[in-house]
């Protein structure tokens, strides 16, 4: 741990740490199809700081590709652009923003408004009127960082009491001396680890509904989606942060080596390598594949869409199913793992 630890912790930082953000994805409903909006557009995605990733072709997908997460800001460009930049007259242009992350919303702003300040010096000479951008921020409207700390503060927070928690089961019978007693007994593999993780389960669970009551009244955090997508997601999380904790169990020596293991295994990744604080998209590549094996990345993507923008199934369902299959896997590798220690 003295010479492992800094090590470890300085490159993890070095590469996540970064509020940098690049490659923002960028939506375009171009009513105009001209060369004057292509040339507006492409000031933005030839920066490198934002991403063309698609052409809309009617405003009422506004909604849903914002409510996906897929796409960060859209340009809404009317059908008279060319016209009025070529008359001289002031044109405007309608931006719409995903405000709920506010390192992504303050980062676009800022680089719309300089990059648009730069489109303007070359474009006041030749007309004598600028382009005129109509910016309106959805879902966290104030950009309160609250709204988006919160969610994450629960998803974190759950994940490393559950894994802490749970870490003390298995290990704790070896130091009592009663792992034999148990391996003799006729109850079975899995029964054992049912047995040790449903109680746990059971009063994370009702944690949830304390910390999020807590989060809307106490902190006034908004939560407009479904309490019942709230409840089945945070009991597959709680079931893979539990098998951590499992799997952590039946490989550790001692309960303190147990509890170290489990919080250098989920405070480090669940506050670096899940978008807690800082965006993945600004990371090495290796990192953002690390994050795909990180339980909180669903779970936390899960809670912003349900406390912000009150998506429901039709937009979770992919973060769900591979919540589901991860913790699936920890939780029966935890098993198997423990099969395999006692045969």
């Amino acid at each position: 741990m003295m010479f492992f630890l800094p090590i470890f912790m300085l490159v993890l930082f070095g590469y996540a740490v970064s509020f940098d953000v690049r490659h923002i994805p960028l939506a375009v409903l171009d009513r105009d199809r001209s060369l004057t909006s292509r040339e507006f557009v492409s000031n933005f995605t030839n920066s490198g700081y934002f991403e063309l990733v698609e052409y809309l072709f009617s405003d009422d997908d506004f909604a849903d590709r914002l409510d996906s997460g897929k796409v960060k800001v859209i340009f809404n460009i009317p059908r008279d652009f060319s016209r009025k930049v070529a008359a001289g007259e002031k044109a405007e242009v309608q931006v719409l923003v995903d405000g709920s992350d506010p390192t992504w919303a303050s980062s676009a702003l800022s680089y719309i408004n300089t990059i648009s300040e730069n489109y303007y010096r070359t474009l006041i000479p030749k007309t004598g009127q600028p382009v005129n951008l109509v910016t309106r921020v959805w879902y966290n409207e104030t950009l309160r960082s609250l709204n988006f700390f919160i969610p994450g503060l629960i998803c974190i927070i759950l994940m490393m009491m559950s894994a802490t928690l749970t870490s003390q089961t298995i290990v704790s019978e070896k130091e009592q001396g009663a792992m034999e007693g148990l391996v003799v007994s006729p109850i079975r593999k899995n029964e054992l680890m049912l047995g040790k993780v449903l109680p746990y389960v059971m009063i994370a669970f009702a944690d949830v509904l304390v910390v999020t009551a807590i989060g809307v009244f106490w902190f006034q955090v908004p939560f407009k989606g479904s309490l019942f997508l709230l409840a089945v997601n945070a009991f597959i999380f709680l079931i893979g942060a539990m098998g951590i904790g499992m799997l952590i169990s039946t490989v550790a020596g001692s309960s303190q080596e147990a509890m170290q293991i489990a919080l250098l295994a989920t405070m480090l990744p669940g506050m670096l390598l899940s978008g807690f604080v800082f965006p993945l998209e600004s990371m090495p590549s290796f990192l953002q594949g690390l994050s795909y094996f990180i339980p909180a990345r669903y779970f936390l993507t899960i809670l912003r869409g349900l406390f912000l923008k009150g998506v429901g199934f039709n937009h979770l369902w992919s973060e769900m199913f591979f919540m589901t299959i991860l913790s699936s896997f920890i939780m029966i590798a935890s098993v198997m793992r423990f099969k395999k220690r006692i045969g």
